[in-house]
């Protein structure tokens, strides 16, 4: 049976060679189990004949099968514009049938007077239907023909495979591939023991009824039991690796709380620590103390406090004589860590250094041989951590802060920098959804902030149109009268052909031309301008002397103005929710109530809509970053994709299908537990699954949050 699914797809009778290699190309679809496992998106049933009366613009019909005489025909236009109508009624009205393509074909098929079981997908054109391209037969011929099922799957497709196919054609396809598998058994991967467990119908059965539904209830059954298995497959890697990680126990050791920890808790808080960062401190000092590799997410809105937890986990690292190092997304960031870190630990024997792209000779030269020595004990750096000439004497404990700005890739090479990986933290305010689907899938620890600081407000977020341009002048206006401040943040630094979003050249000059000096002071801030120029921009925002701060997303991270209570993100429709979520986190830092005004275009797709009426119903990260793996995908888990759906699932969606994630991970659990190898001879389809999806890479990036 192995063979057949492994035959090549042009020996299946409707294929061929040239239509082999256009399925290849354009779906992938290269053999019998490739074909098997395309699976359809939604059924029609074929059974029902629809009245034309029926068939209306308001009852939203995808696809309709009608069953009309032929009352005349007609052509139109000449050479490529060249149009075939065919004029079909039954006793409830009339339908245009069009075709513009394979004319020649399709008028030596119709004959007036006859009788047609006509399929398609209806339009209107001035209120009269119309079906264009549609599958034709004799009433003579669909009576003849025995369907395998009265629900005929519609498969996903592309113009290509549509005009070469069509969807009789596909399915056609998919009868004479089973014809060939239907002969054998398909070999079922999971322990009859599994199957009783979970209440799963055979694989052999659940292909058959998943292509072929002989009933709704069986169709369930088989949609069950294909998305248990590619999850069940995910999950066996996952546990798999995860149960490897810890049964090493390669972890570095941190038993004792020494000086720096006790004086900087005890002396030098900047204020009370939450209920939420006692409880992260504490979840991680036991990471560190059971001699298993900490990897963990640890999430919280802006302002939440992270920062500071991030230092203390890091001096339990220095005082058990390990150093530490905190990468951050820019230079403007690192260096604000690196200030507040080193003003913090003032008068506490720890040495703090930094590292970025633009570090002089000296600071480089300094930090490089400290760190080498041992001599400095924390590091604070950009990208600029991650070169091969930043070698560590005994890296223990790594931060990552907004880890979404970083590439997977990048974030690995921080496990090199020591014989064994140092502990991991990473930290951000809105999880991408690659790392919201390893929280998913188990194979990362999460820690949650959920307490704002005392005396902070809920940012209200609001979504305008160009058309409200005016309304939101007058209310920056009042806010800069009540001696607040503001940021008008825009996608782009000048205007692009490809892309029409606002720009911050001309939106600088709509604002100086509006907010006219000297009774309003605006500043301009963007990631070409001259690193000097850049910061005396920003002092002088940050000190007041600015009312206004035109910028693009540079300020997505490490600005910290109280004063600033109003966020206007220009094209707010270009940003993704991430990028949205860190730049409202800019405002609502004092104890004023803060804005968020989200600007967009009127017509926006679908998408772009969902995207920025989320963020006017909450302020919660995670349920962003939810909302955020519904429409990118989950990304490649193993692999370095930030997006897609993971592990190429075909069938299986982790957002939509939680309660089959849950089951398969106590599954997985469960048989690792009694055989951690799978190497029981009733556990060898498992293990063929667990390989399927999840190949390793040279790098195991799962292990990377």
């Amino acid at each position: 049976m192995e063979r057949v699914m492994m035959q090549d797809i042009q020996f299946v009778a409707g294929v061929g060679e040239a239509r082999a290699k256009l399925l290849g190309k354009e779906l992938g679809i290269r053999t019998v189990g490739d074909l098997l496992n395309h699976f359809p998106f939604r059924y029609i049933d074929r059974t029902r004949i629809y009245p034309i009366a029926e068939i209306t613009e308001a009852a939203g019909l995808a696809y309709v099968q009608l069953r009309a005489r032929i009352a005349g025909i007609a052509y139109a236009g000449e050479g490529r514009k060249k149009r075939f109508t065919a004029y079909a009624q039954d006793e409830t009205g009339r339908v245009e049938l069009v075709w513009f393509q394979g004319i020649k074909w399709i008028e030596k098929r119709i004959e007036v007077g006859r009788e047609y079981l006509i399929f398609g997908r209806p339009s209107f054109y001035r209120g009269e239907l119309q079906l264009a391209h549609p599958e034709i037969e004799t009433m003579e011929q669909a009576l003849s023909r025995k369907a395998e099922s009265g629900m005929q799957g519609i498969y996903p497709s592309t113009e290509k495979i549509s005009s070469s196919l069509g969807t009789k054609g596909f399915y056609r396809i998919i009868q004479n591939a089973w014809a060939l598998v239907s002969r054998g058994r398909i070999a079922d991967p999971l322990p009859e023991s599994m199957r009783q467990a979970y209440g799963l119908i055979g694989l052999h059965e659940a292909y058959y009824n998943v292509h072929f539904p002989q009933s709704a209830e069986l169709l369930r059954q088989a949609q069950y039991r294909l998305k248990f298995d590619e999850l069940l497959g995910v999950q066996l890697g996952v546990q798999s690796r995860r149960t490897e990680r810890l049964e090493k126990q390669n972890g570095f050791l941190f038993p004792k709380v020494g000086d720096a920890f006790n004086t900087f808790y005890n002396e030098k808080l900047p204020f009370p620590l939450t209920g939420a960062q006692k409880r992260v401190i504490k979840e991680i000092r036991q990471d560190t103390v059971t001699g298993y590799q900490m990897n963990r997410l640890l999430q919280g809105d802006v302002g939440s406090g992270k920062t500071l937890v991030a230092l203390i986990s890091m001096l339990l690292a220095v005082d058990n004589g390990f150093q530490a190092c905190l990468m951050a997304p820019t230079e403007i960031l690192a260096r604000q860590h690196f200030a507040t870190i080193t003003k913090m630990l003032a008068d506490i024997p720890v040495r703090v250094a930094i590292l970025t792209g633009s570090s002089k000779a000296k600071e480089r030269r300094e930090a490089l041989a400290g760190i080498a020595s041992g001599e400095v004990d924390i590091l604070i750096g950009t990208h600029a951590l991650i070169e091969d000439k930043v070698q560590f004497q005994n890296l223990g404990f790594v931060v990552i802060d907004e880890q979404h700005r970083f590439g997977v890739e990048q974030r690995a090479r921080l496990w090199t920098k020591n014989r064994r990986p140092p502990h991991i933290l990473v930290m951000t305010a809105t999880p991408i959804p690659r790392t919201l689907a390893m929280t998913l899938y188990g194979d990362l620890d999460v820690s949650v902030i959920d307490e704002l600081p005392p005396g902070r407000r809920p940012i209200q977020t609001f979504h305008y149109t160009d058309s409200a341009r005016l309304r939101l002048w007058g209310f920056l206006k009042k806010q800069i009268a009540l001696g607040r401040q503001v940021y008008i943040v825009y996608p782009l630094i000048k205007e692009s052909e490809a892309m029409d979003y606002k720009d911050l050249t001309d939106g600088y000059e709509a604002v100086s031309r509006d907010f006219p000096l000297p009774q309003y002071v605006t500043e301009i801030c963007h990631g070409k301008m001259k690193p000097a120029d850049k910061e005396a921009s920003m002092a002088r925002f940050k000190s007041g002397e600015a009312h206004i701060l035109v910028a693009t997303s540079v300020i997505e991270v490490g600005v910290d103005v109280p004063n600033a209570t109003v966020m206007v993100i220009e094209s707010a429709e270009r940003f993704g929710l991430s990028q949205l979520h860190q730049l409202r986190g800019r405002v609502g830092r004092g104890g004023e109530q803060s804005y968020c005004i989200l600007m967009s275009g009127e017509k926006l797709s679908k998408e772009s809509r969902a995207r920025l009426e989320a963020m006017c119903e909450t302020t919660d990260g995670f349920r962003l970053a939810e909302l955020d793996l519904k429409l990118r995908g989950a990304g490649d888990l193993n692999g370095t994709m930030q997006s897609g759906m993971a592990f190429d699932l075909k069938i299986a969606n982790p957002t939509r299908d939680v309660q089959v994630l849950t089951l398969t991970r106590e599954a997985a659990m469960q048989v690792l537990e009694r055989d951690p190898h799978l190497t029981q001879a009733e556990n060898r389809g498992l293990a063929t699954l667990m390989e399927r999806y999840s190949a390793r890479e040279k790098i195991d990036f799962s292990r990377i949050s």
